[in-house]
């Protein structure tokens, strides 16, 4: 078997990138995203990318430094919110979108994975979501056909990983990585902790190796938050004023 470990997120994505190509891209918000590979994209300089993803990180970090960048010319998105930038560039006709409701993408991914190309889903019938799209009735009820998904590349982030490809996820930095990471003609993995084969337990992997061809070990993390949006703490005075237990 050919060694999958490389030394870095730039000999990772070696020979596999091209302009025009599809990018998967894993991660919910700023959760759970490659870092060190969405950076060696942006230094690669690669352009015209449509790029899968729940969301275009922010601004200035995650998949937004590839907007600032020029090299996105189309997302596939359940949500957009959060980037000045990506606006601007979808109302000046600069940036296509391809919105999706959120489960509706999951499963798109999933069933590109899986060698589906299609299925129905009851979500989005009767609104802009399902405009173009083949309809058809079961049990007395209106379905929405919906394509599966897949990739040129996949690039997604694990906890921990080992030399086979094999990764387990934290938490809910799961989210999109597993289904991307079978839906990539390749699977790049960027992991927090690279151990020895047969150090992880069997039965908490989460993505086999078989659907990763290449992995490493993460240099940098920032792991930043969106936005703060915790109360203020209350005094153990003022709450036991208003009755609470301290």
């Amino acid at each position: 078997m050919a060694n999958k470990v490389q030394s870095s997120a730039a000999d990772a994505l070696a020979g596999l990138l091209f302009d025009g190509m599809t990018i998967m891209s894993g991660g919910f918000g700023l959760c759970g995203i490659p870092e060190n590979l969405i950076a060696a994209i942006r230094e690669s300089g690669v352009k015209d990318l449509t790029v899968i993803s729940n969301n275009c990180g922010v601004d200035d970090f995650g998949l937004g430094i590839l907007l600032a960048g020029g090299q996105i010319k189309k997302m596939i998105s359940s949500y957009v919110g959060e980037n000045k930038l990506f606006e601007q560039l979808y109302l000046s006709g600069e940036l296509e979108l391809e919105f999706n409701p959120q489960g509706t993408l999951a499963e798109r991914i999933r069933a590109g994975g899986a060698g589906i190309p299609a299925f129905f889903t009851k979500t989005g019938v009767g609104t802009l979501v399902a405009e173009g799209k083949e309809t058809r009735e079961f049990d007395g009820e209106t379905y929405v056909m919906e394509r599966g998904l897949t990739a040129d590349l996949s690039i997604v982030k694990a906890w921990k990983g080992d030399a086979e490809g094999n990764l387990v996820y934290r938490m809910t930095a799961r989210n999109f990585n597993p289904m991307m990471a079978t839906a990539g003609k390749v699977t790049v993995a960027e992991v927090e902790e690279l151990v020895e084969v047969g150090q992880l337990d069997p039965d908490q992997i989460h993505t086999p190796g078989i659907y990763v061809d290449r992995i490493l070990k993460g240099a940098v993390y920032e792991k930043r938050i969106e936005r703060v949006t915790t109360r203020p703490r209350q005094t153990a005075t003022a709450a036991a004023g208003a009755g609470e237990e301290v």
